[in-house]
């Protein structure tokens, strides 16, 4: 097969949306596809075996990290030169519509992927004015595409219920052998618990943005003094959040990546994850491969892998007491906290890369071969029978999500 991207975000950024496209980009290389990726200008010129057409793009003013690519960027020579079979859109938002353009330009197949709760994100920025709008534009973006993935369960029935369609549920897979408690160091420990490797260390990895809600873990920290919080990753928040946590015993380590990261996971007893808009959380897929319970609110796409009281605990998302009292279980029970441990370890040597980048492949081939059929025998198509089972199978899960 041969893939263009076009990507809102790539490297040197660090966020869950580039971290999967990375792991796609390895894994069609080492299966033989070819592929090309259109991000805004700053990153690599290649990665793996993929050439990456850096494109000027605009610093959005709120997140100096996020460049916005205006749709209207003519990058259809490059393409032309490519002959995609489809083209991919990722989180498409303003350069996505690109290549939306292009796709029907070309008369190839659109693949658009939802990542982030934008509309989810304005409402609990107190900008709820915007939650209709935002659904109704990125709605309108998909409507477009042949097929349109999302992270998990819990976003594919938000999605449905906001009437997207042509739904598939692309999950993400995990480094367990990366990620894994034999990493643990009495260095790392002592290094994130600012010296004192003998208290309760918890731990949250991610993007420093207010839609995280890391300041919600200040409430821990003041119930349970002898605790410790590291803090590992960056963003627009980290100066208010510096603020917010001062006086109390937290380490702010920035971004980590590798091994490096590896160790930082293992290193720690619990790990904390306020986010209550996530579609999905890659973190919390590699905290648990590192053996760590998890703590996280009852809503978002979390919930496909947090699963109460086995391998970690689900407050209410807007109950600050509640993640508290999580947290002071699983302290005051450490039985209890290691048979989490084990929990989470299990679940998560099931999530494999492999696995879930082959099935993927698997839709890719299927949406191409329906595009290429006849419109009469389209309803037949394997894509189609698959979109159909999921769409069942949503339907009868409903009431458990």
């Amino acid at each position: 097969m041969r893939i263009a991207f076009f990507t809102e975000t790539f490297l040197p950024k660090v966020d869950g949306i580039v971290n999967t496209l990375c792991y796609l980009l390895d894994h069609l290389a080492e299966r033989g596809h070819a592929s090309l990726l259109f991000a805004p200008a700053g990153g690599p010129t290649k990665y793996a075996a993929t050439p990456v057409v850096g494109v000027r793009g605009i610093r959005f003013p709120i997140y100096r990290e996020l460049k916005l690519v205006p749709p209207l960027i003519n990058v259809r020579s490059h393409l032309q030169d490519f002959k995609p079979d489809f083209i991919h859109v990722i989180n498409p938002v303003s350069f996505g519509l690109a290549g939306l353009r292009e796709a029907r330009a070309m008369n190839v197949p659109l693949v658009a992927s939802y990542h982030t709760d934008l509309p989810g994100f304005a409402r609990r920025w107190g900008l709820g004015a915007f939650y209709r709008p935002l659904y109704a534009y990125l709605r309108w973006i998909h409507d477009r595409a042949d097929l349109n993935l999302c992270p998990s369960r819990y976003t594919q029935a938000e999605l449905v219920a906001h009437g997207f369609q042509r739904l598939m549920v692309w999950t993400r897979g995990v480094d367990t052998v990366r990620f894994n408690p034999i990493h643990r160091s009495s260095m790392w420990r002592k290094r994130l618990s600012g010296g004192q490797p003998e208290a309760p260390l918890l731990l949250y990895v991610g993007r420093l943005a207010p839609e995280k809600r890391v300041d919600w873990i200040r409430a821990v920290l003041d119930a349970i003094p002898q605790a410790r919080l590291a803090i590992v990753g960056d963003g627009p928040a980290r100066a208010t959040l510096q603020r917010h946590f001062a006086g109390t015993p937290t380490e702010f380590i920035g971004y980590l990546k590798g091994d490096d990261l590896a160790h930082a996971y293992a290193a720690a007893d619990i790990f904390v994850f306020p986010a209550a808009n996530e579609t999905l959380g890659n973190v919390v897929l590699e905290a648990m491969a590192s053996g760590l319970p998890v703590v996280a609110p009852r809503s978002g796409g979390v919930l496909d892998n947090v699963i109460d009281q086995q391998n970690g605990l689900l407050f209410d998302p807007d109950d600050r007491a509640g993640l508290v009292s999580c947290v002071q279980q699983l302290l005051n029970d450490q039985s209890v906290a290691r048979q989490m441990s084990v929990g989470a370890r299990a679940h998560a040597e099931a999530q494999t890369w492999a696995g879930v980048l082959d099935d993927l492949l698997d839709n890719y081939a299927a949406l191409i071969e329906h595009y290429h059929t006849p419109p009469l025998r389209r309803r037949y198509s394997r894509l189609n029978r698959k979109l159909n089972h999921l769409q069942t199978s949503q339907m009868l899960s409903n009431h458990k999500i």
